[in-house]
């Protein structure tokens, strides 16, 4: 299912399984500001974190970039975990799209596919 953002539900239980938000480039803080970016995910996702907690459910905010004035090797791109049962910690576990494909995986207990099979296990977040 492939929708708009502005047809999200407001009842998140209608919400599939797995959803995917992908903000616009001005929101995602590619060509707008941070402060914008973080206006938007304010605006647009404290609801459901909060609504993540009571329902054993996780939110996954990543971004796909970094500082791009410093060597990519050398500059972590942000990934938060949120709801319930996630440990509040900062780790500098590397964290990349297929660890969160095997993280996926891992949840729903589905066999790993190409690239993920590598891929560093995401773990020590929970309780």
């Amino acid at each position: 299912m492939n929708l708009p953002f502005t047809q999200l539900p407001s009842d998140y239980a209608l919400l599939p399984t797995v959803s995917f938000v992908i903000p616009n480039l001005d929101n995602d803080m590619h060509d707008g500001s941070v402060a914008q970016g973080d206006a938007w995910l304010q605006t647009n996702l404290a609801a459901y974190a909060q609504w993540a907690l009571a329902h054993n459910s996780l939110l996954v905010v990543t971004f796909d970039e970094c500082d791009t004035t410093a060597p990519v090797a050398t500059t972590p791109i942000l990934t938060v975990f949120y709801g319930a049962g996630v440990t509040q910690t900062v780790s500098w576990i590397a964290v990349n799209h297929y660890s969160l494909l095997r993280l996926l995986d891992d949840i729903y207990g589905l066999p790993f596919l190409g690239e993920e099979v590598q891929a560093q296990r995401i773990q020590g977040l929970w309780d």
